[in-house]
């Protein structure tokens, strides 16, 4: 194999990567990159047995071949060169060559590298990049990071049968859901897939850089394709919890609030907060609702913003962050928040309509 590559190029496809390959695996390949070039071109491709990706290489060939390159250590020393690359597979040994610098890397056998899974028949879906990576970015911070129920790390997928596309994400302490017609989405079939929160954002990276994005839904793979870049990723197996019955739909208590101004009181609030749970305490009455905060250790602070509220006054606690998190989702400048009772789920949406409908519910705190 003997390669001319674009200094720039091979770095940015590089850096996209490097949260794919596995660092501490038990198998030394994952730790590697296969490159496979032919006299056509060529492509890199990783993979960590869960998610695998495969890139096509802006590369001019003078010797085709493959070659299984440590994908850290390749990364680095491209990141540090100032000049276009030369690269040249010598039996075990890749030779690196740019302007007067010269280093040699030990690979390993390509034929160790997995293979790419075959996802059999599978559902086509078309999606613009923006519907996905919206859909996406107003779920995955409710999810969860290393719950031991497994499929609370990922989300769920669920497309109603060319009716309605929803993403969802939940923790056990929040909910956020992300709806939209599922317009132009010709299957029949209803569709329920899980797929996980490392992967979703490794995909984000590559959305950037897309327009359209084609999802094949296979048994047990989700395969994305766009631009040229194909990304695939295994399903959780598991089920689901029963999410839109945890969405409450008859709370009497219903308040309008600037999204931004809301937002800043939290945050200086909580600043006193007691620091594992971020508690503040929340009192809501006509046009008004305090917000407070005690630490015995530290202190108090206390903060008023006028509000549109209906409903008998209402005291209630929460974990700042995750109204934080929710509010700052909001896609218009106001969010709707109703609540019933001070140990009932809080419901948060858009006080005004777009385009699709997002919508958190956060559980309270006892204060």
């Amino acid at each position: 194999m003997h390669l001319k590559l674009k200094k720039q190029k091979i770095q940015d496809n590089l850096s996209k990567i490097q949260n794919i390959v596995e660092k501490k695996s038990i198998m030394p390949v994952l730790n590697h990159f296969l490159m496979d070039v032919t006299q056509n071109g060529g492509y890199i491709l990783a993979t960590d047995l869960e998610t695998a990706v495969k890139q096509p290489l802006d590369v001019e060939v003078l010797q085709p071949g493959r070659a299984c390159i440590p994908a850290k250590k390749f990364y680095e020393i491209v990141k540090e060169l100032a000049e276009d690359i030369e690269i040249t597979l010598v039996e075990q040994w890749i030779k690196i060559q740019s302007g007067r610098s010269n280093f040699r890397l030990a690979t390993l056998d390509p034929a160790e590298f997995p293979v790419w899974p075959d996802i059999g028949d599978a559902t086509k879906i078309d999606l613009s990049r923006d519907f996905l990576l919206t859909a996406i970015e107003k779920t995955i911070y409710a999810s969860g990071d290393a719950d031991v129920r497994y499929v609370l790390n990922g989300l769920l997928f669920h497309i109603k049968a060319s009716s309605e596309f929803k993403v969802v994400g939940t923790d056990g302490h929040r909910l956020a859901v992300f709806s939209a017609p599922a317009e132009g989405m010709n299957f029949t079939e209803e569709k329920k897939i899980i797929l996980s929160k490392k992967s979703l954002n490794e995909l984000r990276k590559f959305l950037s850089d897309t327009e359209t994005v084609s999802l094949h839904i296979g048994k047990t793979h989700v395969m994305c394709e766009m631009d040229g870049i194909t990304f695939l990723t295994r399903m959780i197996d598991g089920n689901y919890p029963e999410y839109e019955a945890v969405i409450p739909k008859n709370n009497d208590k219903v308040a309008v609030v600037d999204k931004s101004m809301f937002i800043a009181s939290l945050k200086r609030v909580s600043v006193l907060s007691r620091e594992h749970q971020n508690a503040v305490k929340t009192e809501w009455d006509k046009n008004l609702v305090i917000i407070s905060s005690s630490d015995p250790e530290l202190g108090e602070a206390r903060d008023e913003l006028p509000i549109d509220y209906q409903g008998e006054p209402f005291i209630t606690g929460f974990n700042a962050r995750y109204l934080i998190d929710a509010l700052e989702k909001i896609t218009s400048d106001k969010a709707k928040i109703t609540m019933s009772k001070p140990d009932k789920a809080v419901y948060i949406t858009d006080a005004d309509v777009t385009s699709f409908v997002y919508e958190c519910v956060v559980m309270p705190l006892r204060i």
